[in-house]
């Protein structure tokens, strides 16, 4: 069974609340390599049956209207077992899925 994963992030430009204060507490406990931490979203759907390009249009409207806010979030990356098929672009612009079939089974 196919899974499609969907990685949801805040906008570059707005302020991560929860990915300041991550960063402040990694710095106190002795981290201060890391920066700039953001945190984000992921979503993972098992698909019954095969994905085609069909069910890839369909997962890229469910980010945009539903898994996201568009105001403060970005879509950033979608994937198929492992293989990255669209990273903030339409669904459409995303390889065929008939190319993934081999590489997603």
């Amino acid at each position: 069974m196919p899974t499609i994963v969907v990685d949801v992030m805040p906008k570059a430009e707005l302020l991560d609340p929860q990915g300041k204060a991550t960063t402040g507490a990694l710095a106190r406990l002795g981290h201060e390599k890391f920066e700039n931490v953001r945190i984000g979203k992921r979503f993972e759907f098992q698909v019954a049956g095969e994905v085609t390009d069909a069910v890839l249009a369909e997962v890229r409207q469910v980010a945009d209207d539903i898994l996201s806010n568009g105001v403060i979030e970005d879509v950033v990356a979608i994937s198929v077992d492992g293989v990255q098929v669209s990273a903030d672009a339409p669904a459409a612009d995303a390889p065929a899925a008939d190319a993934l079939a081999g590489e997603a089974r």
